[in-house]
């Protein structure tokens, strides 16, 4: 039984509370904190038993410490903006609290998706006898596991890992973003980048386009090549690893939206001067675009997120599909949140709980895929992202 504290109060803190409050058993005490207390005061009043709530700045360590020593939690489960990571693992490592994460940080003035800067704490949590735990979303998360399960149960050698990321929901919206919408467009309108023997090989934004047929009723969807994170951490970690690419999908008019913002300078990150004021124009646009938490009654359709593994067996060669498909309505039904937050908040928990149960616990920073999948895989399957496995005639080229 233990004593949790999340940060973070958007659509993936409120799925995370969710599931928390579903597992009593592991998650006797649940604080949920956020800069806007009202925020989390409207997510406690869905959730089925009672929680705690409060007002932090995840930006300031002191009051990040203060919380913390007045909640006494034995994890923090950090849900808040990739910016705040170092700040909120800082706090831990002044209260000793073991500290989890959804997405690697990311320094505010440069759209920069990097582990180097939460890798550099290593030796402090180690010394601190504190553990770290790195990317316990979707994706970077659970298809960071799908690679160590395949590695670990299906072949000797990974030649090649493509990791497609499919929404084929509707919310029938000019425009939005189904998550942060300052994260979400930074990272698309970044260049491309994938791994290939031994070196980055880097791409103009959505340069690089396929079509892939998408199961379950989904079908065939344009996808193009982004970079992201766990691909960072992956070949570090699977070295053996050839080639490695990630890809999303996106629909013409979300891409046409997206070129007429970036053309007429709504996307920058740097800060212009109005009125005698420093606005940063991304900042500024989040605060025009739909909240992503609205989203959830509106969307229709389903999410497919999954690993296609080029490996070797007994020294014959093999193409592993694994995957999970997840209904945007059902999740409403069950969290009042979309599809998108279902798959980042679940395994959040699910991450949480490994790490209070004992299955994943070292001190030290570390990434999900260094643990050992099967626990984790389990709870997927218990917890609302079932995976679904099979093997493939030809690779995807």
């Amino acid at each position: 039984m233990a004593n949790v504290l999340i940060i973070g109060a958007g659509g993936v803190g409120q799925v995370v509370a969710h599931k928390c409050a579903q597992v009593e058993e592991v998650f006797e005490n649940i604080t949920l904190a956020s800069r806007t207390k009202s925020k989390c005061d409207k997510i406690a009043a869905m959730l089925p038993r009672k929680i705690d709530t409060a007002e932090v700045d995840a930006d300031n360590v002191p009051e990040l410490v203060k919380l913390i020593k007045k909640v006494k939690p034995d994890l923090i489960i950090n849900v808040a903006l990739p910016y705040q990571d170092l700040h909120i693992m800082d706090a831990c490592l002044e209260t000793g609290v073991h500290y989890m994460d959804t997405a690697n940080y990311e320094p505010p003035e440069e759209a920069k998706f990097e582990y180097k800067w939460q890798w550099a704490y290593q030796e402090k949590f180690e010394k601190a006898g504190l553990m770290a735990l790195l990317g316990s979303g979707f994706d970077p998360g659970v298809t960071s596991v799908f690679t160590a399960y395949a590695k670990k149960h299906h072949f000797d050698r990974i030649h090649t890992l493509d990791i497609l990321d499919c929404n084929a929901g509707d919310h029938g919206l000019p425009f939005a973003t189904n998550f942060n919408p300052e994260i979400n467009i930074r990272e698309i309108t970044a260049n491309g980048r994938y791994w290939e023997n031994g070196q980055w090989v880097t791409t103009q934004p959505m340069e690089e386009k396929r079509v892939f047929n998408f199961p379950e009723g989904i079908g065939d969807k344009d996808i193009y090549l982004l970079y992201h994170e766990e691909l960072e951490s992956l070949t570090k970690h699977f070295p053996e690893i050839e080639r490695a690419r990630f890809w999303m999908t996106f629909g013409d008019s979300y891409l046409k939206h997206l070129e007429v913002l970036q053309n007429v300078g709504m996307t920058g990150i740097e800060p212009v001067e109005f009125q005698g004021q420093q606005i940063v124009p991304i900042q500024f646009l989040k605060e025009l675009l739909p909240d992503p938490a609205s989203l959830g009654p509106l969307t229709k359709g389903k999410t497919c997120i999954g690993n296609i593994i080029r490996g070797s067996k007994d020294g014959k060669e093999k193409i592993y599909y694994i995957y999970n498909t997840c209904d945007h309505q059902d999740c409403y039904q069950e969290v009042q949140s979309q599809a998108i937050s279902y798959t980042t908040g679940v395994p959040a928990m699910i991450g949480a709980k490994m790490m209070l149960e004992g299955k994943w616990m070292k001190p030290g920073v570390w990434n999900v895929e260094q643990m050992d999948p099967d626990p984790f895989m389990d709870d997927l399957n218990k917890y609302g992202l079932p995976w679904q496995e099979t093997w493939l005639d030809k690779p995807f080229q």
